[in-house]
């Protein structure tokens, strides 16, 4: 299976409907695709009540595609607002844990920062990670060339199956140490494939911490490049039982028209999404 969504639902706006709240804003958005990325998740640890909410705002096959927290991916270093990194890693548990009760748990997103390169030690912090978080079904994402070395490459992913963890294929800009190639490699019987753009400028000058967001993922992908993606798609699809694709390239809102137009490519038609709403003058004259 074939699943297409986005990073977020709160910042596409040609999904909406004119009378969409904020708080509707999921149920438009599961209207149009079937697996989303929560986000928020790696800032903020959300709560029960909001998760129930957006299980119960999205049809019962809908999937969540879950970030880990920054404090687990090393982000915030030993800055952790927790008393101890047990208590972190229990916060994080219960979140996906209810996800999972709800069925609509389709992976814990475990993104490393730039400077987490492939050394022993993180090796092994990637096992204890693991440990912490028995049981959940978790996908890697490397922000750091030297896991896709020549030499290290096939160990990488070796270890990647051997663990089994979901590998997670990024299409992004090649811009030095903090980026990685593309890699149509799937270790599981799931894989991630986040697409990310290739601003190679804004990714290497994204800016202040206000508007690096604005920068580093401006980019919209033209037809040839989105035929080349689908073809990446049909190779994983060859090696896994689910593809999720996921767009990030939203700084201008071109995710969505983006992933639109791959799902056409593919031929992709997806069911049992959510009704959509209709505008509110729509079919009174």
């Amino acid at each position: 299976m074939i699943s297409i969504g986005l990073t977020g639902w709160g910042d596409h706006p040609t999904l909406y409907s004119t009378v969409t709240t904020a708080r509707d804003k999921l149920f438009d958005y599961s209207g149009h695709f079937p697996i989303v990325e929560v986000d928020t998740s790696f800032y903020s640890i959300p709560n029960n009540q909001n998760i129930e909410k957006w299980c119960h705002d999205t049809p019962a096959n809908f999937q969540f595609i879950v970030k880990a927290y920054q404090g687990i991916t090393g982000h915030l270093r030993d800055d952790l607002p927790y008393e101890t990194r047990n208590d972190m890693f229990q916060a994080f548990l219960q979140c996906a844990n209810t996800f999972q009760r709800f069925g609509k748990l389709a992976m814990v997103l475990v993104q490393f920062p730039p400077w987490f390169d492939c050394t022993a030690k993180n090796v092994n912090y990637i096992r204890y990670v693991k440990e912490q978080l028995p049981d959940l079904p978790l996908a890697i994402e490397f922000r750091n060339q030297t896991w896709y070395a020549p030499q290290m490459r096939e160990k990488t992913l070796q270890f990647l199956q051997e663990q089994s963890f979901i590998h997670t294929v990024c299409d992004e800009p090649q811009a030095g140490v903090g980026s990685v190639p593309l890699v149509p490699v799937a270790t599981a019987n799931k894989v991630l494939f986040r697409i990310h753009g290739r601003n190679v400028h804004g990714w290497r000058n994204s800016g202040n911490a206000h508007n690096w967001r604005k920068v580093r993922f401006l980019y919209d992908y033209n037809e040839e490049e989105l035929q080349s993606l689908s073809s990446y798609v049909k190779q994983l699809r060859q090696q896994a039982q689910d593809v999720y694709v996921l767009f990030n390239n939203n700084s201008d809102y071109h995710a969505a028209p983006n992933a639109q137009r791959l799902k056409e490519i593919l031929g992709l038609h997806f069911e049992n999404l959510s009704p959509k709403q209709l505008n509110i003058f729509e079919g009174e004259f």
